[in-house]
């Protein structure tokens, strides 16, 4: 591949991430929704069951699950490049967009209301979420084995098991089924960060999150029991109601949701303190992508770590169908909500319409209601 083609590639890459970054509301499930209809379904950038085994590998080690398939995704298209091009495209929207509410937040000590808006766009959104767990099945769960481990799944998810154990016991399941007998390597990364006493509050931040990026498994949410036990009752930084704010902002904002930590490091250190909770939030995922990288594509030829990953696939869905039932009382609340959700469904899947314009049709409907 020549330079002009590399160059294209990973301008290709920016752009569709910006895009992405751009139009993701709704957390990590509509966002790997999207990639998966952009890179898989329309860009045919990588099969189904390589997205699936991207994801996979996302979800077994730290991280924010987006911002690490925003860079695989990029490197599967554009190698480094695409790497580096993928996963701050698809950051900087949300930096800039919470940057915003965050100085509106500190000026005027409250957030613009944004619910006429997200009243349609969150059921628009559903439907995204409801196609890629329906596409993603069809790779995912193809024989009896596959069904038996989702079931399992869903009932733990139902339980209320972390979705890492989960991830881990579907894959040694999947080790079992497919694979016998079985041997599994499992490495280990661990790092640690200390902040002394004695160094300012910034590189305390700073530092905060780089640990919060490096350890964060499952669920962003898991982000929100960092803050609160060291920004709030650690260091006192900021009060229980500027932590439910944050919670909103990252709820309400397109891109990844630990873009609620680009606003508490502006509420703590102004645009500074943004910058390196941003940045040290997000480092650790450029890194573990760099490092796992060049093994994906040997490890998917291992017969070993294939039955691991059918077994961790069969999970995935599973958890994606757990979130959609989970958002789905708190989406459709009426008949007209259920109708948007209805008309994203029939866009998507009969009429093959951009995800773009099902999440702005969404939000042009919720305002249709509220003026009549």
């Amino acid at each position: 591949m020549g330079k002009k083609e590399s160059l294209n590639r990973a301008l290709q890459v920016a752009g569709l991430f910006f895009k992405l970054g751009s139009i993701g509301f709704g957390g990590t499930a509509v966002n790997i929704a999207l990639m998966e209809e952009e890179a898989v379904t329309k860009q045919g950038w990588l099969s189904r069951e390589q997205f699936l085994d991207l994801l996979s590998v996302t979800n077994l080690v730290p991280g924010p699950t987006t911002v690490k398939m925003a860079c695989f995704l990029g490197r599967v298209r554009a190698g480094w490049a695409g790497l580096l091009a993928g996963g701050m495209c698809f950051i900087l929207p949300a930096f800039l967009f919470t940057l915003g509410l965050a100085w509106l937040y500190k000026r005027f000590g409250d957030l613009p209301q944004v619910s006429v808006l997200f009243y349609g766009v969150t059921p628009a959104v559903m439907a995204i979420i409801l196609a890629a767990t329906y596409r993603l099945g069809q790779s995912a769960i193809r024989d009896w084995k596959a069904v038996i481990l989702a079931a399992l799944s869903l009932t733990a998810s139902f339980f209320g098991l972390n979705e890492l154990l989960i991830l881990f016991a579907s894959g040694l399941g999947g080790l079992l089924l497919y694979q016998l007998p079985s041997a599994l390597f499992l490495p280990a990364i661990a790092l640690i960060f200390w902040s002394p006493s004695s160094w300012d509050k910034l590189i305390k931040l700073a530092l905060f999150s780089l640990k919060t990026g490096s350890f964060l498994f499952g669920s962003g949410m898991l982000l929100y029991a960092f803050i609160q036990r060291d920004v709030v009752l650690r260091y006192g930084w900021l009060s229980h109601k500027q932590l439910i704010d944050a919670i909103a902002v990252g709820q309400i904002t397109p891109g990844p949701v630990l873009s609620s930590l680009t606003f508490i490091g502006y509420l703590i250190g102004g645009f500074p303190g943004a910058l390196v909770s941003t940045v040290g939030v997000f480092l650790p995922s450029f890194l573990i992508v760099a490092i796992l990288g060049p093994w994906v594509e040997r490890l998917r030829h291992s017969a070993l770590v294939n039955s691991f990953l059918k077994g961790v696939n069969a999970a995935v869905v599973s958890l994606l169908v757990s979130v959609a039932l989970s958002l789905l009382p708190q989406t459709v609340k009426d008949w007209w909500s259920a109708g948007i959700l209805a008309l994203g469904l029939i866009a998507l899947f009969r009429f093959k319409v951009d995800s773009f314009w099902v999440v702005i049709g969404g939000g042009i409907l919720g305002i249709l209601r509220h003026w009549l």
